[in-house]
């Protein structure tokens, strides 16, 4: 073969002297032809290998999570009808059916590869960094909307709840999608508080989850605060293909007291830069005369420099003192804070000076319930819950981390990436007449028991916007000075 094709060649691809050579030397030729045609292949190889190349690169690392024939890792939680299924390739959710299938493997930082295909009014929703639950995962994590937007039926649809749209949170660009009955390409990229959406090749959605402001938004949407969870679809009766899913894990970095995105430090991790000593309550310091709060803080301050202090990282306290506070004031707020106790430890984190979100030790003698950390310790009526939903603690002498969102008078808390309080009113210790104060101090209370933190941030929300009917006004510069003072003490 490789004769003939050197003959077929020879004379399109060789000069006039060649081709007098091969007249007089056929035998040279059909060498010099042979050389010319393997390093021609080589060319041709080299550069197949290369798009090949390319190809994979854009690829790389990721892996599929759906193998086409089974639901193989996956779990579907509050089924409805034949809930989902497979057949040639792809995964369908049947219709008059759905619930939330979901991965069982949890993911944190990711981009998110697959094709889906619409029947005419098709809905239908990706969870991103959901629990493993039932329900509408679209508060308890996050939801970007699968749709058929052309459908009349949408028509008076809000702006984020259209498709690609992070449900009620983040509204997409319309007009992405193929006509009804084609394959959707789609990309979904979550990395820390950043989310995009591509939608055939066009971006729909680039936001970050730090610029929700409202108000409203935030209350009932603790899922967004989460920084992992499941992925999967959520169902809502109606017939929807998936196919050639894949997945390509982000890494997270983490570095010992530097802040993510949007937050900024509370504690240095080197001294007690922004740390002062606690005088009395709210109500107290704001009747003080400024020279007497002046010296009573001085006093304070030198008892809080004998028994805190820092070593590796840590704000430590040795267990015999009183509560540490911030040096200024703040109001709004999402707070991390890493945390430690010891057994039978003690301890829990005030907001704007007010007690408490709750940390100890299942086996602490004030725990006789033995609930988890993270609840509202001294809420008092049965509207506002006093206890997590949940034990989500670490053993004694491990690490715990705190995810707290305060809007308003309302709070949610994650607890090592479980929600224990989720939009719970907090209520005003020192004046149960009113509702929480508009800001204050952040104190990390001191119980008696040794205790250790570190990686404390903080990030401030914009301040509430002012009633339209009427003007702005300054904040206040103190609390409000309640009818009577209260009899009862925070737990201490």
């Amino acid at each position: 073969m490789m004769h003939a094709l050197a003959g077929r060649l020879t004379p399109l691809l060789l000069s006039n002297s060649l081709r007098a050579l091969v007249q007089r030397h056929p035998f040279n030729a059909m060498l010099s032809a042979r050389k010319f045609l393997f390093s021609l292949g080589s060319v041709a190889l080299g550069a197949a290998v290369l798009a090949g190349c390319t190809t994979l690169n854009r690829e790389a690392g990721f892996l599929p999570i759906f193998d086409g024939k089974t639901l193989n890792g996956w779990k579907l939680l509050g089924g409805k009808g034949e809930g989902y299924g497979v057949k040639d390739g792809v995964l369908y959710c049947a219709k008059g059916g759905g619930g939330n299938l979901l991965t069982e493997r949890e993911y944190a930082d990711f981009i998110f590869r697959f094709e889906f295909k619409l029947e005419a009014g098709g809905n239908n929703g990706i969870a991103l960094r959901t629990p493993l639950a039932g329900g509408s995962l679209a508060y308890l994590g996050m939801e970007s909307q699968i749709l058929d937007d052309t459908d009349p039926k949408y028509a008076k649809l809000k702006a984020a709840q259209f498709h690609g749209s992070i449900y009620l949170i983040a509204p997409a660009k319309r007009g992405a999608l193929r006509p009804v009955g084609q394959w959707n390409e789609e990309e979904i990229y979550c990395r820390g508080r950043h989310l995009r959406v591509t939608v055939n090749g066009k971006v729909i959605v680039d936001t970050n989850l730090n610029d929700v402001a409202d108000r409203d938004t935030l209350q009932k949407h603790p899922g967004l605060l989460r920084s992992k969870g499941h992925l999967g679809f959520l169902g809502h009766n109606d017939y929807v293909e998936f196919r050639n899913l894949r997945i390509k894990e982000l890494p997270v970095a983490e570095a010992l007291n530097v802040p993510p995105a949007g937050f900024k430090r509370l504690f240095n991790g080197e001294n007690l830069e922004g740390w002062k000593g606690l005088v009395a309550d709210p109500i107290k310091r704001a009747k003080m005369p400024k020279a007497e709060l002046a010296a009573a803080q001085a006093k304070a301050d030198d008892h809080m420099a004998a028994h805190w202090g820092v070593a590796d990282g840590m704000l430590i306290f040795d267990g015999k003192g009183h509560s540490i506070c911030t040096a200024r004031d703040y109001g709004d707020v999402e707070i991390l804070c890493d945390w430690k106790i010891e057994p039978k430890g003690d301890s829990g984190l005030y907001i704007r000076g007010t007690p408490q979100i709750q940390i100890w030790e299942r086996d602490t003698p004030g725990n006789p319930k033995r609930v988890g950390s993270g609840g509202l310790y001294n809420n008092q009526k049965k509207e506002n819950p006093s206890v997590p939903t949940k034990w989500a603690d670490h053993a004694p002498g491990l690490w715990n981390r705190f995810r707290i969102l305060s809007v308003g008078d309302k709070v949610h808390v994650f607890l090592n990436d479980e929600l224990v309080v989720n939009n719970v009113t907090m209520e005003n210790f020192w004046d149960r007449t009113q509702p929480l104060f508009p800001f204050g101090q952040i104190e990390l209370q001191a119980h008696g028991s040794v205790l250790y933190f570190r990686n404390l941030y903080i990030r401030e929300l914009a301040p509430a916007p002012a009633a339209s009917a009427k003007p702005a006004a300054s904040a206040p510069k103190a609390p409000p000075t309640p009818k009577a003072a209260p009899k009862a003490a925070p737990k201490q």
